[in-house]
């Protein structure tokens, strides 16, 4: 009898922005307290269950976070300079280091995706990108083929990443956890967070 090799995915990046100034939480929501750790430390913990490697893009106190993470070999840090330009721009600048075939985005104030989100977005990979939600409530992560990367890079600043994905079929897996929309931007919704320990 033959025994199906179960696959070992060796080779997942997830790029993951952080680089925001917190101005709605109205203190730095990444390193606010959370678990045994902070809301960002949960993120990146999170993310590499399932991916070999999280690209943490910093911007605001982003020498902090080199400090945090160095010596980590599967957390790479890099430094977005134009972070007050918005997310997209760290996105950027995070997807110029992707490997992978296929890559995650996942934010660093959504601390509760866990592995089996990942893993379920994973099976269905193919060249489209893919979001967890529906096309109303698209939730996070996003999957993405790294045939997406170039146009990501090229754009100009100031585009929208859904304008760029939505050039091409969008997939959408519908599914109903409420932790892919789950992000942490204020302060009611900390104390929400905290309050479902």
């Amino acid at each position: 009898m033959s025994l199906i090799p179960v696959p070992v995915y060796q080779d997942i990046d997830c790029v993951m922005p952080a680089a925001g100034l917190s101005s709605r939480m109205g203190d730095w929501k990444m390193m606010l307290a959370y678990r045994h750790h902070t809301i960002l430390d949960q993120s990146i913990e999170n993310a590499l269950s399932f991916c070999s490697r999280v690209i943490l893009v910093a911007g605001h106190r982003g020498q902090e976070l080199l400090e945090r993470y160095r010596g980590r070999a599967n957390v790479l840090v890099v430094l977005n300079e134009q972070f007050t330009q918005g997310m997209f721009a760290s996105i950027q600048v995070g997807v110029a280091q992707v490997n992978s075939e296929h890559f995650f985005i996942a934010h660093g104030d959504m601390p509760n995706i866990g592995a089996d989100v990942f893993r379920a977005m994973w099976q269905l990979r193919g060249e489209s990108s893919l979001f967890p939600g529906d096309t109303e409530h698209s939730g996070h992560p996003v999957l993405l083929p790294s045939s997406l990367a170039l146009a990501i890079i090229a754009a100009p600043a100031g585009s929208k990443m859904k304008s760029i994905l939505n050039r091409q079929t969008v997939t959408y897996m519908g599914l109903t956890t409420p932790v892919i929309h789950q992000d942490v931007d204020t302060p009611e919704a900390y104390q929400a967070l905290i309050n479902a320990l």
